[in-house]
This record gives C-alpha cells, structure tokens and sequence, in this order.
C-alpha cells in the first residue's frame, strides 16, 4: 500500500461529508469528496482512488448502481467499494456486496474504529 491512500468519498450530506474526511484525514488519507454518481465519475476520470467509500442513497443514480457500473468497467473494476449507508435493514449488507462492494459500513460511523476499518479493506484489497 501506497504511503497516503487516496479515498474518494462520495456522499451527499455535507455533515456526513465533513465528518468521514475529517477522520480519514486525520487517520492519515488523502481525501476527495464527491455529492453526486456524476461527480464521483468526474473525480474517477481524473484521477483512480485507493478505495471508494460510496453512500447508498444518492441524487440521480443511486450509489449502487454507480458501483455495477464502475465495477463493470474494465478502467475501474479493480477499485474497491465499501457501502457507507445509513440503511441498515435486512438485506441491505446482501444488496451492497451482491452490487460488488468489498465490505460495509454502517453510518454514523464510529470515529475511534473508521480509520482502521477503511485500512482493512485497503489492506485486503491489496492483497488480492
């Protein structure tokens, strides 16, 4: 693993959005935000993240949907995707990992944890 991941965070709150940068930053990460699918992709075109921490419910296409198609593309099927939701319902967990997320994140997140479960997910994806 790189010396500084860069996570690209897309979610759609500001609060949650300055929350789960400011502990990645903290944790050591480079962060980039995005509150759209379309932005998310404006981002992935620019540059290719570490790892992407995708909110479930998004304006416009929906967080996994956009995580079918990235996972699709040949360009970025190899980023992985960790589900941040507040969705929480039976099944939810299934959906995020049958839509080709790694892992899953409940929010609101826990400060003292975040950091190391987004290194985890790193560190496994990096050993595929």
């Amino acid at each position: 693993m790189k010396e500084r991941a860069l996570i690209l965070v897309v979610e759609d709150n500001p609060g949650n959005q300055l929350l789960t940068s400011s502990v990645l930053v903290r944790a050591g990460y480079e962060v980039e935000l995005a509150e759209s699918s379309v932005e998310a992709l404006e981002h992935i075109a620019a540059r290719l993240p570490d790892l992407i921490l995708m909110d479930v419910q998004l304006p416009g296409m929906d967080g996994l949907s956009l995580t079918k198609a990235l996972k699709s593309a040949r360009e970025t099927a190899g980023i992985p995707i960790v589900a941040l939701t507040a969705h929480a319902m039976s099944g939810d967990r299934e959906d995020a990992l049958a839509a080709g997320c790694v892992g899953y994140i409940a929010k609101p997140i826990d400060t003292r944890t975040f950091g190391d479960e987004v290194r985890g997910f790193l560190l496994t994806a990096n050993a595929h």
